[in-house]
């Protein structure tokens, strides 16, 4: 039986096979297959590496310069119905100063030919009333982000793609955007968030896809992605109160690479998390001395993401 791959779902609402295009000479997304499904999928990648792209090819703002992307089965450049299931808040501001949001999500709900209650009902998703008949050109960056928000989701649609749709937003709107889109992945919807901020995405997404140069660098959870990297030994930081006596013991376990003492914290590198923390607690009190610390410094989109871009 063939092992899935991470990068595909086992119900996938978007697919992507074998995409490229390309602009010229210039290749911004190459050969990539991957699929997204129910939940919120991270897209993860350094500015450049081909996120947007990809992005507009899914909603049909791009064709594929070789291969095929389809959304609930249809190919979005040839089946306009698929729009009526597809939203997308763009990276840009593509909004007009001159309505107030309540008129720009409302043009944006006739326009998706969304129902009566549309307008107020997402309005006040993104938490935009008090402002909702200002102009929008006297809007802050994050405000205009919520706006955007806010007109994505007049039409109620299964899926809703997102570029950079946190850029700007102060952190109380950042935590009510990521409670709003995680509240949508669990309700069922396949939501797309693209980022290239680690935390965010992080906060954002259970299942993470990584692109850099066009290409797809890894796929699953974090913990899943970080696995996988077993080139790489683990970082931990130990503190404890005797902390040379314990260091010394670490090394003739053989159980860590290296270790390194500033103070009483440890800092140690091991090929086997799993099996240091098991020899520890029963190490420290065969020492006598107390672990107050353990925690693993790499278990994070930041040391994924240094490793699948070093070298670049």
């Amino acid at each position: 039986m063939t092992t899935p791959s991470p990068s595909w779902v086992a119900d996938p609402t978007i697919e992507v096979r074998a995409v490229s295009k390309w602009f010229g000479q210039k290749v911004a997304v190459s050969d990539l297959t991957c699929s997204f499904g129910p939940g919120v999928t991270g897209l993860l990648g350094p500015n450049g590496a081909g996120k947007t792209t990809l992005l507009r090819m899914v909603v049909g703002l791009l064709s594929p310069s070789d291969g095929t992307v389809t959304v609930m089965g249809r190919d979005p450049r040839h089946s306009p119905e698929v729009y009526r299931s597809l939203s997308m808040v763009p990276e840009e501001d593509a909004v007009y100063g001159f309505q107030t949001a309540r008129q720009f999500v409302g043009y944006a709900a006739v326009l998706a030919g969304a129902g009566p209650g549309s307008v107020e009902r997402a309005i006040a998703t993104v938490s935009l009333g008090d402002a909702a008949d200002r102009a929008i050109s006297g809007f802050s960056k994050g405000m205009r982000q919520r706006a955007k928000v806010a007109a994505a989701l007049v039409n109620d649609g299964p899926v809703l793609v997102l570029d950079e749709p946190l850029n700007g937003t102060d952190p109380v709107q950042r935590a009510h955007l990521i409670a709003t889109f995680r509240r949508l992945g669990a309700e069922g919807r396949t939501v797309v968030v693209s980022s290239h901020v680690l935390a965010e995405v992080e906060r954002l997404a259970d299942r993470v896809l990584a692109i850099v140069d066009g290409k797809l660098a890894a796929a699953g959870d974090v913990a899943a992605i970080r696995r996988a990297m077993t080139d790489i030994p683990y970082r931990v930081r130990l503190e404890a109160a005797e902390p040379r006596r314990l260091a010394a013991a670490l090394l003739e376990s053989g159980v860590v690479e290296s270790v390194t003492v500033r103070g009483h914290i440890l800092t140690v590198e091991t090929a086997d998390l799993t099996g240091l923390g098991r020899s520890l607690p029963p190490l420290a009190r065969s020492l006598g001395t107390r672990l107050s610390l353990f925690e693993p410094e790499d278990l994070s989109l930041e040391s994924v993401f240094r490793y699948l871009v070093r070298g670049r």
